[in-house]
């Protein structure tokens, strides 16, 4: 079986939502199995209920040393001023030995975001985070336009782009993600599986 791990982190539930959705894509691939997890939360206790952060998922936390046993992956995160969450940044900072040793090289993956408006970050975003897959000389695999007609509406507010799935969380978190984005995310899921599929043949 390829495998694929779908890792994520998300303080209101936007990206573990979104992540869920990537792994229905991901099955939807014969032969190819995906597993979710989370990266560690950095923030105290006391500074997440300040927030009115909800409680944690029950996904197994990662560590670098699990990213070996997987064929590809889906990292997904929210937008800080345009650029991934500290919380996966630190998560990529743990991988030096990884990166010394070439273990990731040739890996295939892809990434999805939300932000809390259009403007937000949902391209550079993405477009930061690459820089994390070139220097372990993984294949990043950008969405492209495979979700069709979804990213040429323009009727309704949504996430998204060309560099991977998104959704609009709102400015006070209270938006969740809508049956496009989830959409999106689930082809970002499939599209990703087929390449690692073909890539591990």
């Amino acid at each position: 079986m390829v495998k694929i791990y779908i890792i994520f982190y998300s303080t209101y539930g936007h990206i573990k939502t979104m992540a869920e959705a990537v792994k229905k894509g991901v099955e939807q691939v014969e032969g190819v199995e995906a597993k979710i997890w989370q990266v560690a939360e950095t923030l105290p206790a006391e500074v997440l209920e300040k927030m009115h952060a909800p409680p944690k998922s029950d996904y197994p936390i990662i560590t670098s040393k699990e990213l070996t046993e997987a064929d590809g992956f889906v990292f997904g995160f929210p937008t800080r001023f345009g650029m991934m969450a500290a919380q996966m940044k630190s998560f990529f900072d743990t991988t030096g030995q990884l990166w010394q040793a070439g273990a990731l090289h040739g890996k295939p993956a892809s990434m999805f975001t939300s932000t809390a408006t259009q403007g937000g970050g949902q391209e550079t975003t993405i477009m930061t985070a690459v820089t994390q897959l070139t220097h372990h000389g993984m294949i990043f695999v950008p969405a492209g336009y495979a979700a069709g007609g979804i990213m040429f509406g323009v009727k309704d507010a949504r996430g998204g782009s060309p560099w991977g799935a998104g959704t609009l969380a709102g400015p006070d978190g209270s938006r969740q993600p809508g049956e496009d984005e989830l959409q999106q995310a689930e082809i970002l899921g499939k599209q990703l599986a087929g390449v690692a599929k073909k890539l591990k043949a």
